[in-house]
């Protein structure tokens, strides 16, 4: 399965319920058994993974970036979120604005393909390089 952008954050986005410049947006860890993802409307602990070194509710990204390459608009977070050190395994990740009217509105799943593990070590997310590739992209 691909990434997912969550069903109702797309009008929420063109109602301009979020301001993801500002806004403080959390990246949190999920085991395989999540299911229905384009379904989720906030973020829930339902299947949140667990392990030593993870907090529920994940950790906020950072350098929230509102920009263009060429025609395409997109929304970018640097540096790559990581948890260390960390005991876990997760297959997915939620991305959800804790500011957004709707509090803690899901926003975007990330597949990682197949569970991640990290036995007392680093676990970091790559997200998508900025540009066309970037989370949320604008093109048209």
């Amino acid at each position: 399965m691909a990434n997912v952008v969550c069903t109702t954050f797309k009008p929420q986005l063109l109602k301009g319920e979020h301001e993801l410049v500002t806004d403080v947006c959390n990246i949190a860890l999920y085991t395989s058994s999540a299911t229905g993802l384009a379904d989720y409307t906030v973020y829930s602990t339902a299947n949140e993974a667990s392990g030593t070194g993870y907090d529920a509710g994940g950790i906020p990204l950072q350098n929230n970036v509102v920009s263009t390459s060429g025609t395409t608009g997109y929304l970018d977070f640097s540096p790559d979120p990581s948890w260390s050190p960390v005991s876990i395994t997760a297959r997915y990740a939620l991305i959800y604005n804790t500011q957004a009217t709707t509090t803690n509105s899901a926003m975007f799943w990330l597949d990682f393909g197949t569970d991640q593990t990290a036995t007392n070590g680093t676990f970091t997310i790559q997200l998508p390089a900025p540009g066309a590739s970037a989370l949320l992209t604008v093109t048209g």
